[in-house]
């Protein structure tokens, strides 16, 4: 079982939960998309990192809801539109210390991220690169030779070794 969080940041320590999308009116509230499995996931963390011109700045969260299709948030020390707007296309993210911890067997996609994976046959199929949501279960991409789709469910997934940086899969290398 995976619990939705996209890739770590490129600064060690960092997840990345979403991102200002736009702004929202004139007091400085920002439009944010959130990569979190409930979508309002990303406000449960008084801190966010914003990575602005290649670089990451902390900032407060003042307050944020749900608007619509979408969450708005006002961030302390943003004050108007003009502000709001030069944080457009920012990704958002938290320390993995802010993450909860979560239960045995499950993990954050950020932790699958990046692991090599190796079929029950001893053959490396490639590197997870990424995961989704089908509804019915995530699926996880993996490149190697070739990019293969491999769905998270017991059965295929046989073991995740974090510290190794190993999963291990029951999956035909053809397939």
């Amino acid at each position: 079982m995976t619990d939705r969080v996209p890739p770590e940041a490129a600064d060690s320590g960092l997840v990345v939960m979403g991102r200002v999308t736009g702004v929202h009116g004139v007091r400085g509230w920002v439009k944010v998309r959130s990569h979190t499995r409930e979508r309002a996931g990303v406000l449960d963390y008084d801190t966010w990192m914003l990575r602005l011109e290649d670089r990451w700045r902390e900032f407060r969260l003042a307050e944020g809801h749900i608007q619509g299709a979408g969450l708005v948030a006002r961030l302390e020390g943003v004050a108007d539109r003009d502000a709001a707007a030069g944080l457009v296309g920012a990704d958002i993210a938290v320390r993995r210390s802010q993450l909860p911890p979560v239960a045995p067997g499950t993990y954050y996609w950020a932790q699958l991220e990046g692991l090599n994976v190796i079929n029950s046959h001893g053959v490396e199929l490639g590197r997870v690169q990424g995961l989704f949501e089908t509804g019915a279960n995530d699926v996880m991409v993996v490149t190697g030779t070739r990019e293969r789709l491999i769905p998270f469910v017991p059965g295929v997934v046989q073991k995740v070794d974090l510290a190794a940086g190993i999963l291990h899969v029951d999956w035909d290398a053809e397939f």
